[in-house]
């Protein structure tokens, strides 16, 4: 249903037919529209000029959460609403959302003291509507410590724990997707919207090229969305009219280190020297850490670390853990994600609203622009509803997406995805899976890890040297998340390039040997795809070959 094999057949059908809505943009914004357009009856076409999750939607600090410190700028509408989604995103995808015990530590002299951090954090459970089992509990001075022995010991008065939810926000995106597919969208990666179609002075639809075979295709649409995140000022540029309205583009960086050089256990939430807040995350035996805030000019398709990042960072985690010795040699991987805000005049990054706001231009194109991963089903929500009140519209039904669960968390529930996770490691172990390969297929894919144990089932003698999971991995990538180049899989599909780097070096070869077979390369593109890998791992790991950090 979306094989990269049917690569051809998929861009046949969206020339042949003319769809009630056209999505430009394939992130998080783009995947949750499709999904509440399909779901209330509207035919949907999507394109995305890279892959899905390429830009914003996989670089983020990949956490479902409220944004406290939106509370701390007074930005109440925005803590409100963000704060109940984390909810509706977990119900409806416990396979990709993780309840996360978060630590805010407060010391003497600091941003937030006892009083203010209890207040804050008890204020932002009412706000987000928060279970009464995950509110807030205040820790003295030595129950924070033994939550998380690493932190500084000087001037610490306790801290405040609560719930947030971490997810890999690329998947995420991709299960979104699914669904969308799923109930009828056509998705297509790597199609370019090169400009507008117009009728009566109307947008129409668009001429979009494909990147692949560089050939133009039409799509036709009664409507045009453009959620294309930090692209949203180009892609409107192309309309005949646009407004005032412009972004302004920040950009964030984390690094990876392994949890063997900083062992850090509980994830915790910090205020720096220079008041802003970090985050310290443990994940799959690493702990990332991130993340920084500057104003970006550059092109968004390529937004890399710099030495001042790394610096930051690193100065970060010397000042919260005095005793975790890292140096940049321990960057093991690192990622940087360019964040699409609203310009607001005067104001430094990390001040400027996270909130998002939809604009309609006179030829009909509306526009949604700002927010965070968090919000993206209500911002689908909310541009549907305003897209449902046109007349020729106005049959279709209402928003169905909080209660429905995304691709993989079918029949799945909170409450009930342990002992599912129980029940299918012990079937993969049958298949000759290590533990842990099979918890994690299980835990990645929810209920789809049926389909990738068959996958194995069957696995050929060839895998091209790859591991019974990693093979199954990449075949299902390709056959049912439209995955069509190496990096797809490696960074997007698996992210492996961030949290398990050595396994990128050790396989890339046979990944890329493997989709080849699948997806009948030409040589050109044997090499284009195997150069991109290259520059994907220099980017992410170069850091750790300059020296010390000094």
């Amino acid at each position: 249903m979306f094989s990269a094999k049917k690569r051809q057949e998929t861009i046949e059908t969206l020339e042949k037919y003319s769809f009630d809505l056209l999505v430009i943009g394939g992130g998080i914004t783009g995947a949750g529209i499709a999904l509440d357009a399909v779901s209330r009856g509207f035919s949907v076409a999507l394109v995305e000029m890279q892959d899905f999750a390429a830009g914003t939607s996989s670089r983020s600090t990949k956490l479902v959460h409220g944004g406290l410190r939106y509370l701390k700028q007074l930005q109440i509408d925005v803590v409100a609403e963000t704060g109940r989604e984390r909810a509706i995103v977990y119900e409806n995808g416990p396979h990709i959302t993780t309840p996360l015990g978060m630590l805010l530590p407060f010391y003497k002299g600091g941003t937030f003291g006892p009083l203010s951090t209890s207040i804050g954090l008890k204020v932002y459970d009412t706000l987000a509507q928060v279970k009464k089992e995950e509110r807030r509990v205040m820790l003295s001075p030595d129950e924070t410590l033994t939550k998380e022995p690493l932190l500084k010991t000087d001037g610490l008065q306790g801290g405040g724990l609560y719930v947030e939810y971490r997810t890999d926000d690329a998947r995420l995106t991709i299960e979104v997707m699914k669904k969308a597919v799923e109930l009828g969208a056509i998705c297509l990666n790597y199609a370019k919207m090169e400009e507008f179609t117009y009728k009566n002075g109307r947008v129409a639809g668009a001429k979009v090229k494909d990147e692949v075979s560089g050939r133009t295709i039409d799509i036709e649409a009664l409507s045009v969305i453009n959620a294309t995140g930090p692209w949203t000022d180009k892609v409107r540029e192309k309309d005949v009219v646009s407004n005032n309205k412009k972004l302004r583009m920040t950009k964030g960086v984390h690094i990876v280190i392994d949890q063997s050089v900083f062992p850090l256990h509980q994830s915790v939430y910090f205020d720096t020297p220079d008041g802003r807040m970090v985050f310290a995350i443990p994940r799959e035996g690493k702990a990332y850490i991130g993340t920084t805030d500057t104003f970006y000019d550059e092109d968004p398709k390529k937004p890399v670390a710099e030495q001042e990042d790394i610096t930051y960072i690193l100065d970060t985690i010397h000042y919260m853990f005095p005793d975790v010795h890292v140096t940049q040699k321990d960057v093991e991987s690192c990622w940087a994600g360019v964040r699409p805000l609203i310009y607001e005049d005067g104001k430094d990054p990390s001040e400027i609203s996270r909130k998002d706001e939809i604009w309609e231009a006179p030829t009909g194109l509306l526009t949604i622009a700002g927010g965070k991963l968090t919000g993206y089903r209500h911002m689908a929500k909310d541009i549907v509803d305003r897209l449902a009140k046109r007349k020729q519209f106005k049959h279709y039904a209402a928003c169905q997406t909080q209660h429905l669960p995304l691709a993989g968390a079918e029949g799945l529930t909170p409450e009930t995805f342990e002992s599912f996770v129980a029940k299918r490691t012990a079937d993969g172990e049958g298949l000759g899976l290590e533990t842990k390969q099979a918890r994690h297929l299980v835990e990645k894919y929810g209920a789809n890890v049926s389909k990738l144990f068959k996958i194995i089932a069957a696995m050929p003698e060839d895998t091209f040297g790859l591991p019974a999971d990693i093979y199954a991995e990449v075949v299902y990538a390709v056959e049912h998340e439209f995955a069509y180049r190496p990096s797809d899989v490696l960074v997007r599909r698996t992210g492996r390039m961030f949290f398990n780097i050595d396994s990128v070096h050790n396989y890339k070869d046979g990944v890329q040997q493997l989709m080849a077979d699948l997806l009948h390369y030409s040589e050109a593109e044997k090499e284009r795809y195997r150069l991109e890998v290259e520059e994907l791992l220099h980017d992410a790991a170069h850091f750790a070959k300059d020296g010390t950090y000094a």
